[in-house]
């Protein structure tokens, strides 16, 4: 990293990693997309891990697809907003889908009845987490449009 700025244009490393999620840094959305792609990651991993069923790693693909778009938008800058509108558009399937499968099931996994608590748990669970993301998504699309607005 050539001084304390930016890291050298045209170069892969693991300084234009560091530099995306340093919190001085103004580009959040890829940042968060690569937390939130690891964190979804880790579910899926973990519930695999508990249960030894594959669909457990759904949450997985979702978040390997969200890591992926802010991991690549940090090496392509020109992608980024491509990128993050596949990641929100990823977010909002997850939403519907993690949610949709599993608020119908919440009635039984809190009654203690629920035929897979588990798996109807992680469905809720990556709906959640899916949703925080996309809310955050637009959140950053808004504040971008009104900051090119403005400026």
């Amino acid at each position: 990293m050539p001084g304390r700025g930016k890291p050298a244009r045209g170069i892969l490393s693991v300084s234009h990693l560091l530099y995306a999620v340093s919190p001085s840094n103004l580009r959040v959305m890829p940042t968060l997309a690569i937390i939130f792609g690891i964190v979804l990651n880790a579910m899926g991993f973990g519930a695999y891990v508990a249960s030894g069923a594959y669909t457990s790693l759904i949450p997985s693909g979702f978040g390997t697809l969200i890591f992926l778009s802010g991991l690549i938008s940090v090496f392509v800058p020109k992608m980024r907003m491509h990128l993050m509108h596949v990641a929100a558009l990823v977010g909002l399937l997850g939403t519907l889908g993690g949610l949709g499968m599993g608020l119908p099931k919440l009635g039984a996994l809190l009654s203690g009845t629920a035929e897979r608590p588990l798996a109807s748990g992680m469905q809720i669970a990556m709906g959640v987490v899916c949703l925080v993301f996309l809310v955050l998504c637009v959140k950053s699309f808004i504040d971008a449009r009104r900051a090119r607005k403005s400026g």
